[in-house]
């Protein structure tokens, strides 16, 4: 990356601005060990659930909160996000977010377990927009039950597909990197899909089912 490209993209990931409910959802998740979403991917998210308008949406891996807090402002007033993470404090710091952000009880669902295991249990073709951030190694599975998930035109989204730079650098082979290159590669492919990888963030891959 050039200097003035480096330059950009770190002034469009400052540029978002966040209010002290963000900020204290943040100081919740480095307490509990959690790297949250940056600025740049919380307000890409905002515009994305808005921009969908989607209804019904999941999460997948909730941390403390913060991408579900963006997520909820920019779905309708009247939308449910789902939320799963086997970490129960995680879960609990995000109810605590969701509440100071003004969000009705009845506007989320916090489910406690393996995503492995929950996403099985979620119906058909009855959400409008997945969201996964999760741990790699299951990444594509994930992937596959979310597109089950998805409604016609339902949106997907992938946090961190460029793996700190490490996608792109075909001499980086770890596990992780390897896996969300075959996913890219497999969304890429998959006739079901259309996909864009955007750079925000350590990158969104983000797809819509046809």
């Amino acid at each position: 990356m050039s200097a003035d490209k480096s330059t950009s993209w770190s002034y469009a990931e400052d540029l978002p601005a966040e209010d002290e409910i963000l900020m204290r959802a943040r100081e919740r998740s480095f307490e509990l060990g959690v790297t949250p979403i940056g600025r740049g991917v919380g307000a890409a998210l905002t515009v994305l659930a808005a921009a969908s308008k989607a209804q019904t949406a999941v999460e997948i891996g909730t941390g403390a909160g913060v991408s579900g807090v963006c997520l909820l402002r920019g779905l309708g007033p009247q939308a449910v996000l789902t939320t799963i993470d086997v970490d129960v404090e995680h879960l609990r710091a995000a109810r605590e977010a969701f509440l100071e952000s003004g969000s009705p009880a009845n506007r989320t669902r916090t489910i406690s377990g393996r995503a492995g295991d929950v996403l099985p249990r979620l119906t058909d073709a009855a959400y409008d927009l997945v969201f996964i951030d999760a741990d790699k190694p299951s990444l594509p599975g994930y992937v596959e039950q979310a597109i089950r998930l998805l409604k016609r035109s339902g949106l997907l989204i992938i946090n961190d597909a460029l793996d700190k730079d490490r996608v792109a650098n075909p001499a980086a082979r770890d596990a992780s990197t390897t896996v969300l290159r075959q996913v890219g590669r497999a969304i890429r492919d998959d006739d079901r899909l259309a996909s864009a990888m955007l750079p925000t963030g350590d990158g969104l891959l983000v797809a819509v089912k046809k």
